[in-house]
């Protein structure tokens, strides 16, 4: 048990290949300086991955699950888990290494991390491959690998359903993959509650190399809290403000598909391959519509007053599907981005592409690719195995969705991403390839928004719109990522101090703002590090022509285009602000000093 409270100090270890199952310490400088979720991973695959140009596909590369100090407390909106490991979808422009890539982190929110604490662990880092396909069980200190054969192909939906009856019982928090992450689709996700997803950066990829279907757990403990009166009476306080804060009310009446309307209303939609800012068919598709016609009940993760997910159930040609969204991100890139508006059509896209486990942000950047490319003659029905892939094309859509899980023709292809679309297609299309080191980009278009601009080019994972649009934005979004607090309820500055307090009152560790954001500046760092090793350079931290050269033709930001010159000025400013060299942007040494990182990298 660690001295630093709210721990267990405790991480399981598995190796799949040999079978072996560890309970290892986890060292208390860690705790202190990495804090959990996306630090603690960072800090742990640093560690295992000491080599650069490992295949993250390999048995070598690490799967790890992590939460943080908050998960498992009655912490609202707390129940983040963080999945980090060496991405198989991103890689820089040059590298001595034939598999460099970057490090990646994908949230997951939900109950699996608040009941993986329950079971007496801080975390999983999963290694090696199993021979055939299996599940790990997790009751408390009993640990199983199980046969999954039976399980094979099964799609998210059922399988939640499956393995709960294969269990025998309803307590159990499970996390899977589905027909993408078993057919090792490059952005496959991991699944949890059917459309609760840790989709960015091929996380679900990564388990199906391991032959890993599902992690089931449940548990019966807690760990300790350094100052318990100090904690409760900050709890209620950060109860109060959360539950009467306005973006609270928005959250529980709209989610985020809120601002599908909004977003192109202000002209940062994404739509038709990130063409357009504006789609004016947007409310056809967004949370009145949503509210109006299909959504019957909101969800909450545990211990979230902003119950932020929908779930209905849709009519006519699409008909029949009880399933969540549409999201922002879901509604965009699966929606306006494609020129689709017909809503029971984009719920059973977005139902289809969380039941075969692939990423909806990619997926939807890898169709728009292709449909822009089918457009302009550089494609034909034939590549694409005689699809009429025109925009706005619910079956289309469908189709390609199909053919990506499976790999099958084209979908072989398209599982690797749009870059690698673009450098078989060639003819000039990387123009129009949107993403950042390998990564699609998310659903917020840039040419009227540089600031946004700046958070896809300087995030560690790649084009990740949850980056932060500022040095500070960024330190601050790390270190909520390694808590265990959801973005959604950081961000709103009400809940700021009571986040900062209850860490300290939990940990016994004492934090001010000026601490926080040290620590959340320290994992930032690490992930640089990461992928410096790996052979990122400046040339990485750049933005596809579209942005620099196709202007909005509609909407309120009509004529919008980023200035090349004065973003190439904001990058350099934004190394400076880092203590980053502006030239290669390798953190200096004073910079590594000062973040007490220099001894981690000797």
């Amino acid at each position: 048990m660690s001295s630093i409270k709210g721990y267990y100090g405790k991480l399981l270890y598995i190796d799949l290949s040999s079978g072996k199952i560890e309970k290892r310490t986890v060292p208390e400088e860690d705790l202190a300086k990495f804090i959990g979720g996306r630090g603690l991973g960072a800090k742990i695959l640093w560690d295992h991955l000491k080599k650069p140009g490992i295949d993250p596909l390999s048995p070598e590369n690490p799967l790890i699950f992590m939460t943080g100090p908050f998960s498992g407390f009655p912490v609202p909106s707390s129940s983040r888990t963080c999945v980090v490991t060496k991405s198989p979808l991103t890689s820089p422009l040059r590298s001595t290494y034939p598999h460099a890539s970057t490090l990646t982190y994908s949230n997951i929110g939900g109950f699996f991390g608040p009941e993986l604490r329950f079971a007496g662990y801080d975390g999983i880092v999963i290694t090696g491959k199993a021979n055939s396909l299996c599940y790990v069980v997790i009751d408390n200190d009993k640990v199983e690998i199980r046969d999954a054969k039976k399980f094979k192909g099964m799609r998210t939906d059922a399988f939640d359903k499956k393995i709960l009856e294969e269990l025998k019982d309803r307590r159990y928090k499970t996390v899977y993959i589905g027909p993408a992450g078993e057919n090792l689709v490059r952005y496959a996700s991991i699944l949890h509650t059917s459309a609760r997803a840790a989709g960015r950066g091929g996380v679900g990829c990564v388990m199906g190399s391991k032959n890993l279907k599902s992690i089931a757990v449940k548990g019966s403990k807690q760990p300790d809290v350094a100052y318990h009166k100090k904690f409760i009476e900050i709890l209620e306080k950060a109860r109060l403000v959360l539950n009467n804060s306005p973006n609270t009310k928005n959250w529980r009446s709209y989610g985020t598909a809120g601002y599908i309307v909004k977003s192109s209303d202000q002209g940062t939609e994404t739509v038709r391959n990130f063409r357009e800012g504006t789609f004016p068919e947007a409310y056809k598709i967004g949370a009145e519509a949503a509210r109006r016609d299909v959504w019957i009940r909101d969800i909450a993760c545990m211990y979230c007053p902003l119950a932020c997910k929908k779930s209905g159930r849709t009519k006519g040609k699409y008909g029949g599907i009880v399933h969540d969204g549409p999201e922002y991100e879901t509604g965009t890139m699966l929606g306006s981005n494609l020129l689709i508006s017909d809503m029971a059509g984009l719920l059973k896209i977005i139902y289809n592409v969380d039941d075969l486990g692939l990423d909806a942000i990619s997926t939807g950047a890898v169709i728009g690719f292709l449909m822009e490319a089918y457009e302009k003659g550089m494609i034909d029905r034939k590549f694409l195995d005689g699809i009429e892939l025109k925009w706005g094309s619910v079956d289309a859509t469908l189709a390609i969705v199909d053919k990506i899980a499976y790999r099958d023709g084209i979908g072989d292809l398209a599982s690797k991403g749009v870059k690698a679309l673009s450098q078989k297609i060639g003819q000039g299309s990387e123009k129009f390839a949107i993403h950042v080191k390998g990564l699609e980009l998310a659903a917020h278009n840039i040419q009227a928004n540089p600031p946004r601009a700046l958070c896809y080019a300087t995030a560690n994972r790649g084009g990740c719109h949850l980056n932060g649009d500022s040095v500070e934005a960024q330190n601050f979004r790390a270190m909520i990522d390694s808590t265990g607090v959801c973005l959604f309820a950081a961000m709103d500055k009400v809940y700021e101090e009571p986040i900062i307090s209850m860490l300290s009152a939990i940990t016994g560790v004492e934090y001010d703002r000026a601490q926080f954001l040290k620590a959340g500046e320290r994992v930032f760092n690490l992930e640089k590090l990461f992928n410096y090793r790996e052979g990122f350079r400046r040339e990485d931290d750049w933005l596809p022509d579209r942005f620099f050269e196709d202007a909005f033709t509609i909407g309120p930001k009509k004529g919008a285009v980023l200035d090349r010159a004065k973003f190439r000025d904001m990058l350099t400013q934004y190394y400076k602000e880092r203590g980053w060299d502006p030239e290669t942007t390798k953190p200096t040494e004073a910079k590594l000093k000062e973040l007490e990182l220099d001894k981690i990298i000797s």
